[in-house]
Formats: structure tokens, sequence, C-alpha cells
């Protein structure tokens, strides 16, 4: 497979890498061997994140006594520096290396966040330590949000940049992907199949590889999954005119209900966390049930019912969802799939 420089890492990386949340779902044998296939058909480039439950473990069992040449990326969520540091330690020991090629601070989506982690002795500073150390080679930032990535971007604090990028939510190749360019900063495009709302593989792959250097991270369940990218990566074409024709189609279609989590529509009166709420789909798709049904997005999900449909959602949303109408639908869902769950348990 074709390979790119990942910015001022200077890391050579696949044009496509391994996404490391839906192995989560099946059962340890099956996720080594997904793994394992990646390798074989090229791919060196495996992101995972600490908050990933099983990801990381099953990944450093994959490539146990065959890691030379791979890039490895990890994700901490944690806003302590004592955090950060047992995240880095747990992330070293779960993979099984003595170095992470790079490790990013996961999901910083407001400006709030990021001034915590750019803030002279706060959180960058942890990271950087361990750069100095050798317990990591590169620091990066991962982002739902186009202005707080911006920002991160132009700090010239952080060597990558991961947002979602797909032929529906497309803005950062309007406005990020140039930023990151001038300052040399590799771009990581997640969701290339848009959390899985997009099933035309090859419309989806021949969009991204527009951008020869953008390395896209496709979460991989299934061997039979990367099988069908591989060959449209190996043998890349231009896109046709019918194919230009079908994404503008698809984006009239689901441009009207898909949230990009800008998180414009916020804050919301009843305090409901309304793009996790607008995600529950996606979410379904690429997590094990026990986290949709019990904790955190379990509790988000109740909370949802509690909206009073008063609106303010829908007049600061940019891309006019209807917000209410779509948080009415996905308790419906949530509530459908838990009960199928519970019937499971019993």
């Amino acid at each position: 497979m074709e390979k790119i420089r990942l910015g001022r890492t200077e890391l050579v990386v696949s044009r496509v890498g391994f996404g490391g949340i839906p192995i989560q779902r099946i059962s340890e044998d099956e996720a080594i061997a997904v793994v394992r296939r990646c390798l074989e058909l090229g791919i060196n480039f495996l992101d995972t994140a600490n908050g990933y439950t099983t990801s990381e473990e099953r990944i450093g069992k994959a490539i146990s006594g065959r890691s030379e040449g791979l890039v490895l990326a990890t994700k901490s969520l944690e806003r302590t520096p004592e955090g950060i540091e047992n995240h880095l330690k747990l992330s070293l020991e779960r993979l099984g290396v003595k170095s992470i090629d790079l490790f990013q601070f996961h999901n910083v989506s407001d400006a709030g966040t990021l001034d915590k982690i750019l803030a002279p002795g706060g959180l960058l500073t942890v990271a950087e330590e361990a750069k100095r150390a050798g317990l990591i080679k590169h620091i990066g930032v991962t982002s739902h949000q186009i202005d707080t990535a911006k920002e991160a971007v132009k700090s010239d604090r952080f060597e990558t940049i991961m947002f979602p990028c797909n032929f529906i939510t497309c803005e950062d190749a309007e406005e990020l992907l140039p930023l990151a360019r001038e300052r040399d900063i590799g771009f990581i495009a997640m969701k290339p199949l848009a959390g899985g709302m997009l099933d035309n593989i090859p419309l989806a792959f021949k969009y991204l590889l527009q951008f020869p250097d953008v390395v896209s991270i496709p979460g991989i369940e299934r061997v039979t999954e990367i099988e069908a990218i591989i060959p449209i990566v190996a043998r890349p074409q231009p896109l046709t005119a019918a194919e230009q024709a079908e994404i503008e189609r698809l984006r009239q279609e689901l441009g009207t209900r898909f949230c990009r989590r800008c998180e414009y529509c916020q804050p919301c009166a009843v305090e409901i966390a309304i793009s996790d709420v607008m995600a529950f789909p996606s979410l379904a798709k690429r997590l094990p049930l026990v986290r949709l049904y019990t904790g955190k997005f379990a509790e988000e999900l109740e909370k949802a019912a509690d909206c009073t449909e008063c609106g303010d959602c829908e007049e600061r949303c940019p891309y006019h969802l209807p917000i209410r109408e779509m948080i009415v639908e996905h308790v419906k869902m949530y509530r459908a799939g838990k009960r199928e769950y519970q019937k499971r348990l019993a």
C-alpha cells in the first residue's frame, strides 16, 4: 500500500490506517485476527484510545513480536496531569511497547479544554516531559469542533490533528486541512464512513483519496471490511461525473439529518448532551452493547426524554437540523435496543 509522510512528525504511514473502536464489539480472537489481516494487507498505522475498553490490549496481543515498522497511536480523555500519566502508563502496558509513536489529547472540542491543555504548566507539559523521557515520540490532538480544531492547529503545539472527514462533513477539507498544510501538521481523517452512516465504500474512499496527504482511519470490525477498502486505495481512480452527482444526492439526503457535533446547539436548558443523543445511530453500529445500554451513554439517552422541545437548539444549529424530532426518534430507538439487550441478559 502507498505510504505518506504524516506532516512534521516525519512518520511514514499507510494511506489507510486502522481505527480501533469496533474491535471492542467482537471476541478477542476475532479482534486479533482482524488486526493481523490489516497488517498483512499493508496497513502500518494503528489508532486506538485508552477509553476504548479492550482495544489497546487486543492490538497489543495482535502485534506482539511483530511491531517493527508499525506506527502506534493512542489517546487520552483525561484532563488532569495525574490522569494523563496514568493513561500513558496503561497504554504502554496494554500495547506491550516501550514508547507510543503518537500520543493524542482526545476529543478537545471546546475552547476551555484547549486552554487547559496549552496553559503554562498545563496538560501538554506532561506529554512533553514524557516525550523527552522517550515514552512517546510525537504529540497530537483530536477534535469534533471546527473552531477549536483550527485554534489547536494555529497554536503550533501539536504535530497532528485528527478530525472527522468524509463527503458529508467536509468543512475540514475547506477550512482545517489548508491550515494544517501551512504549518506542516499531519492530518488524520476519522469517520471516513461518517460513523457508519455511509455504506458506499468506493465513493467514500475515492472522495478521500483526492487528498494525497491525509491518512484515513476507518473503524474495522470484520476482515471483509478492510478487504473491500484495500483494492480502492491500491488502484485510486478519480471520481466520475456520475459519482460526483451521487455524492451531491447523498449530501442533500443526509445533510439535513446528520449531526457534525459542532456543539453550537449548546447550552441545553435541561442539560441534554445533544450531540451524543444525535449520534446514537452511529454509536449503535460501533460500540459494545454494554457501553450503549449502561453507564454514560445510557444516562444521556434517558436524560434526553426530559426534552421540553423549547427549540433553542434548532435556532442555534448552523445546519438547521430537526433536533427535537431526532431526539424523539433516537430515544425511541435506544429504548427498543435496550429492551432487546435486557432480553439477552435474562
